[in-house]
């Protein structure tokens, strides 16, 4: 009890004092996300937040000298996501390069596993596809985090797992400087870090949650521990293949997209989106929560 909440208040405390150095850096080295065409946001606003979730999350994998839960492996692969997305940032990478390391990332968590190739699969395109949910869904403010945040409160309540404290303090730390007035945003290479760390972390958890179970409750884990990026996501694939359109191309058919575009304050459309996911990982809870009493 008492690692976790010195873990937790470490890590915020790194989040509050630290993202100010990256807004700054991130203005003196041009990593800024400049506003027009389907943005909204009215100034230029720096990228840097990602960063500092990232280096937050390797100084405990590095320096707790046994944390669990396979965190080493999974720093290695949100260290893969996290570069290529922040090279994104900076310039425009190709997306199906963007979606090989992602994949690979998948890949190496997904091997670790031990569970039967069918499960193997599915977890492969879960963590890859929620990889990239999360950067689609990262458009308006304070969304992505917030997610972020009440999934790692979920894997807190369902495992007790410390790194699951980490992951709440680096995410609530970060908030404030992000919403309701963003004076920096997640960038590609942050909003793919924090659907990577989310999701890799919940496949090695599941295991010992689903001991037992076949390939549909994990699908039915999947999807709820997902919740509005992974919906969002798959809405999006089937939207775009009925009209003929590449998966690739952005457009503003999303969930908060279509939202805002009826009216809906920003803070509204928020309140919305977090309500929809929290309801998901309360059935997530519902689901999963048997397996542990």
């Amino acid at each position: 009890m008492w690692e976790k909440l010195v873990l937790f208040l470490v890590f915020l405390v790194w989040s509050l004092a630290v993202t100010p150095l990256s807004i700054f850096l991130s203005r003196q080295y041009g990593i800024v996300d400049e506003p027009g065409g389907r943005k909204r946001h009215p100034t230029t606003t720096p990228r840097g937040a990602g960063v500092v979730i990232w280096v937050g999350y390797l100084l405990y994998a590095i320096l707790v000298p046994n944390p669990g839960g396979e965190v080493r492996l999974i720093a290695t692969g949100a260290t893969a996501v996290f570069l290529f997305g922040y090279m994104d940032d900076m310039h425009p990478l190709p997306a199906s390069w963007k979606l090989a390391a992602h994949l690979a990332a998948a890949v190496t968590i997904a091997w670790s596993i031990p569970v039967q190739p069918a499960v193997k699969a599915a977890v492969i395109l879960w963590v890859t596809g929620t990889t990239s949910a999360y950067n689609l869904v990262d458009g308006i403010n304070g969304l992505s985090l917030a997610v972020f945040s009440l999934t790692a409160l979920t894997g807190l309540f369902l495992t007790g797992g410390p790194w699951w404290a980490v992951a709440l303090g680096l995410s609530l730390g970060v908030l404030p400087w992000n919403y309701p007035f963003a004076r920096t945003f997640l960038g590609d290479g942050g909003s793919t870090l924090l659907g990577f760390l989310c999701v890799s972390q919940f496949a090695r958890d599941l295991p010992a949650l689903l001991e037992g179970e076949g390939v549909l409750p994990w699908l039915a884990a999947m999807l709820l521990v997902g919740g509005v990026p992974v919906v969002d996501t798959l809405y999006s694939l089937l939207r775009r293949a009925i009209k003929g359109i590449s998966p690739f191309q952005p457009d503003r058919g999303h969930f908060h997209h279509l939202l805002v575009d009826r009216g809906l304050p920003l803070s509204v459309v928020l309140a919305i989106l977090v309500s929809l996911h929290s309801l998901s990982l309360w059935m997530a809870i519902l689901l999963l929560g048997r397996r542990t009493t």
